[in-house]
């Protein structure tokens, strides 16, 4: 399966366009026998408990949970495995950054899960 149509499961693409860079992500921490790091970047049921908390507070936005989420999961992405997957996709970032990018993802994933829970609904800047 080609990595830009690739999407990991309760995923609906609303947040996250393309879940290539995650795809990745896994792959080279598979490859360096890191199964650590692929745990960490799976949804556990303290992360669909901390959306919760956050779709609790009134008018907050995806975009709000996703830049908090983004920081709960900054700390479970190797800078060093973010910075070789997204290398070869072409993306050539300090591990800072690429570790950013993939946390970024991750919280994404999160977000579109809740709405397949049913916790909210995602909106379009155009509904009401």
């Amino acid at each position: 399966m080609e990595s830009g149509s690739w999407r990991p499961p309760f995923s609906t693409g609303k947040i996250v366009g393309n879940y290539g860079l995650l795809k990745l992500y896994l792959e080279v921490a598979r490859e360096k026998g890191r199964r650590d790091l692929v745990d960490k970047a799976l949804i556990s049921e303290d992360d669909v408990d901390m959306l919760r908390r956050l779709s609790a507070s009134p008018g907050a936005t995806a975009e709000d949970f996703v830049n908090a989420l983004e920081e709960r999961f900054v700390e479970r992405v190797d800078p060093e495995v973010a910075s070789e997957a997204l290398a070869r996709a072409g993306i050539n970032v300090d591990g800072d950054t690429a570790r950013r990018m993939i946390a970024r993802i991750l919280a994404g994933w999160l977000v579109e899960m809740g709405e397949e829970m049913k916790l909210y609904r995602l909106r379009r800047s155009w509904e009401d």
